[in-house]
C-alpha cells in the first residue's frame, strides 16, 4: 500500500508562547487569546497531561474519578509516550499555534489599524501555557480589550465549552477578573476563508492519489470523537462538524463520495461514532482501492494526525487492502488559512458583539452551572 501524508517540519526553534512583552514597545491594543487542549511538548510532559486530561468532568465522566482518573492516565502513560517518541517526542501544536498567531496579528495590524496592535496569547488546557499564563502576560502587556479565539471550529461544551470555563477561572486565581473587557469568537464551522482552506487541503491530498484511481477515491472527513453523555445533553459538536462537511463538499463540486468519522476515543465511556478504524476496516473490506482521510476538526499537525492517521491508521488501511491511503494535509501555515484567521478576528472586532447568537443558549440537559459565563463583557454597542 502507499500511505502518503504531508511532512512535519523540521523547525528546532523553541517558540514563544506569547507575543513578546518589552517596556520599550507599543502597550496595549487589542489580546488575543488562542484556546486549545494542548499536547505534550516532551516525553516527560505525557503523563502530567493525560492526569489533567482524566481529572476534568467537562470533558470524561467517570466514576470515582480522583481515584479512577490516575488509574487510567498512569496505565497509558508508557503507550503514549511511544506514540510521542515516535513522531519526534513531543506534540508540534505549540508551535503551529505559535506560528498561526504571529501569521494572523501581523495580517490584522494591517486589516484593522484602528484595533491595533494585535498581540496573541496562547492557553492550553492541559500543558503550559496555561490559562494563568496567558492572562498574566496580557496583563503585563498592557492589555485591557481581550477575544477570546477557539481554535476549534465546531463548538463543544468538551472543548470550547471547557477551555473558556478554565479561563474565567484563571482570571479569579489572578485577580485579574476586571482587567479585561470580553468578547468571544466560539465557533466558526462554515467560516468561507475557513472552508476554502479545508477544500484546498482536500484538492492536495486527492492530487497524491494516481490519476487512474482519482475519479473512484472517497474522501473520509475525520474528527475527534466526544463522549456520547455530552452529545446526548444536546452538544453542537455533531451538527457543526456536519454543517462544516457539507460546505467543504459544495466548495469541491460534490465532486467525490464522502463520509463522516470520529476518532480518539479513550477511557470506558461510550463515544460518538461511527469510528474511523472501523470505518476504514469495512471499506478495505469491500474493495475500496484509494481513501483521502481529511482532519476536519483540527488546524493543526498534532498527535492525532501525525500518529493516528499517518502511522496507525495507514497500517490499518494496507492489512484491509486499501492500496492508496493518503492524509490530506493539515491547515497549519497554509496561507489561504492565515487570511482565514485574520479575516475571522477583524469581522468579530467590526461586528462589535461579545459573541455569537449560540454561545448563551445552554444544551437542554447541560448540568454545569459554570457553562457559557462571559466575564466583563464588552458592551454590544463597541466594536473594540
Amino acid at each position: 500500500m502507499t500511505a502518503i501524508s504531508p511532512q512535519r517540519s523540521n523547525t528546532t526553534a523553541t517558540p514563544t508562547p506569547f507575543a513578546p512583552s518589552d517596556a520599550t514597545a507599543t502597550r496595549g491594543g487589542t489580546g488575543i487569546v488562542m484556546l486549545n487542549l494542548g499536547g505534550p511538548k516532551t516525553l516527560d510532559d505525557v503523563e502530567p497531561f493525560l492526569l489533567r486530561l482524566f481529572a476534568d468532568r467537562e470533558i470524561i465522566k467517570l466514576p470515582v474519578q480522583k481515584i479512577l482518573g490516575p488509574f487510567i492516565a498512569k496505565r497509558r502513560a508508557p503507550k503514549v509516550r511511544k506514540l510521542y517518541d515516535a513522531i519526534g517526542g513531543g506534540s508540534p501544536i505549540l508551535h503551529w499555534t505559535e506560528t498561526q498567531g504571529r501569521a494572523m496579528c501581523a495580517r490584522l495590524d494591517a486589516l484593522s489599524p484602528e484595533t491595533a496592535p494585535h498581540r496573541f496569547y496562547v492557553a492550553f488546557r492541559y500543558v503550559s501555557p496555561f490559562s494563568d499564563d496567558a492572562v498574566k502576560a496580557m496583563h503585563a502587556d498592557g492589555i485591557t480589550r481581550a477575544v477570546a479565539f477557539t481554535q476549534y471550529p465546531q463548538w463543544s461544551c468538551a472543548t470550547t465549552g471547557s477551555s473558556l470555563n478554565e479561563l474565567w477561572r484563571a482570571l479569579d486565581r489572578t485577580g485579574l477578573r476586571e482587567a479585561f473587557q470580553w468578547s468571544i469568537i466560539d465557533r466558526w464551522p462554515v467560516h468561507q476563508g475557513f472552508v476554502q482552506s479545508m477544500a484546498e487541503t482536500v484538492r492536495q491530498g486527492l492530487a497524491k492519489v494516481p490519476e487512474s484511481l482519482r475519479a473512484s477515491a472517497k474522501i473520509m472527513f475525520s474528527a475527534h470523537s466526544l463522549p456520547l453523555e455530552i452529545v446526548d445533553r444536546g452538544d453542537a459538536y455533531p451538527a457543526e462538524v456536519a454543517a462544516t462537511v457539507m460546505a467543504v463538499m459544495q466548495e469541491l463540486g460534490f465532486s467525490h463520495p464522502y463520509i463522516v468519522s470520529y476518532q480518539s476515543s479513550v477511557g470506558p465511556v461510550r463515544w460518538l461514532g461511527p469510528s474511523t478504524e472501523t470505518s476504514i476496516e469495512e471499506l478495505g473490506h469491500r474493495g475500496e482501492q484509494a481513501l483521502v482521510v481529511v482532519p476536519i476538526a483540527f488546524t493543526s499537525d498534532h498527535i492525532e494526525t501525525l500518529s493516528e492517521l499517518d502511522i496507525e491508521y495507514a497500517d490499518l488501511a494496507r492489512k484491509v487492502g486499501i492500496s492508496h491511503f493518503v492524509r490530506a494535509p493539515a491547515l497549519n501555515d497554509l496561507p489561504r488559512f492565515l487570511d482565514a484567521m485574520a479575516d475571522l478576528v477583524r469581522q468579530h472586532l467590526a461586528a462589535g458583539r461579545p459573541h455569537s447568537s449560540q454561545y448563551r443558549f445552554k444544551c437542554p440537559g447541560c448540568t454545569n452551572a459554570a457553562c457559557r459565563q462571559l466575564p466583563n463583557a464588552v458592551p454590544a454597542s463597541i466594536s473594540a
